[in-house]
């Protein structure tokens, strides 16, 4: 488990989005394009005012970054708990991103069109190529949920790379999620973990031997270290 812990959580995001940064240079000279895979939740939104900003908005050729989401919630465009509205608040107006190179999940018809939708639209980005991120971002909630991978639900059993709805009873929404199989075909995934509130959740999914992925759906990611790194702060590693 490759997990790098850094003594402040505003050293833990400048490190991590030198490491976007290098995934994107890397991608965009090896094939182009940038495909970045962007997390909600409240962790990230400095991450993204970072990127967005002196000298990392530099490092990366914008044009050719394209931009998707891990999971939404299931609610209409302009909802202020929409997933991609922070991002654009935090990232994609600061840097004039195109309409065209963010893809949103479409929520105006059935959770189950809009999962099928959004598999649509990322397939055809790939041209029907097996769909492989160049850099997905994940979080963790307190009780171990990422993206929208929540513990006991339907989701965690899917075994196809693609989308789904899905219905989480204790936040009582459908949410739209990358199922673990489509993250863990991406060729570089973070977690962004900071806070003494998460240290609990961080130790059951790296180090408690006792449950299930059932309790503990984080545990579903992928764990090569080779492509999957955790970025904590002190606070979060406490327990480890």
């Amino acid at each position: 488990m490759n997990v790098k812990v850094y003594e402040n959580a505003d050293e833990l995001i400048k490190a991590l989005a030198q490491s976007v940064c290098d995934a994107a240079i890397a991608s965009i000279s090896a094939r182009g394009q940038f495909n970045f895979v962007l997390s909600g939740g409240s962790s990230p939104r400095k991450l993204y005012k970072l990127l967005a900003s002196d000298p990392y908005k530099k490092q990366i050729d914008w044009e050719n970054t394209y931009f998707f989401f891990g999971d939404e919630r299931f609610v209409p465009k302009g909802d202020p708990q929409r997933n991609s509205l922070m991002a654009k608040k935090a990232l994609f107006d600061t840097l004039k991103i195109p309409k065209s190179n963010i893809f949103k999940v479409d929520t105006s018809g059935s959770p189950e069109q809009s999962a099928q939708k959004y598999a649509e639209s990322i397939a055809n980005h790939f041209q029907q190529k097996p769909v492989a991120f160049d850099f997905l971002l994940l979080g963790i909630g307190d009780n171990a949920h990422t993206a929208s991978l929540f513990p006991h639900t339907e989701v965690l059993e899917a075994t196809e790379a693609t989308i789904k709805s899905v219905f989480v009873k204790e936040v009582d929404m459908y949410r739209i999620t990358m199922t673990a199989p489509l993250i863990n075909q991406a060729k570089n995934i973070a977690f962004l973990v900071f806070g003494k509130d998460k240290s609990e959740a961080v130790f059951q999914i790296l180090e408690d031997k006792a449950g299930s992925v059932q309790q503990y759906p984080a545990r579903l990611i992928n764990s090569d270290d080779h492509k999957v790194v955790w970025y904590l702060d002190t606070a979060a590693a406490s327990r480890l």
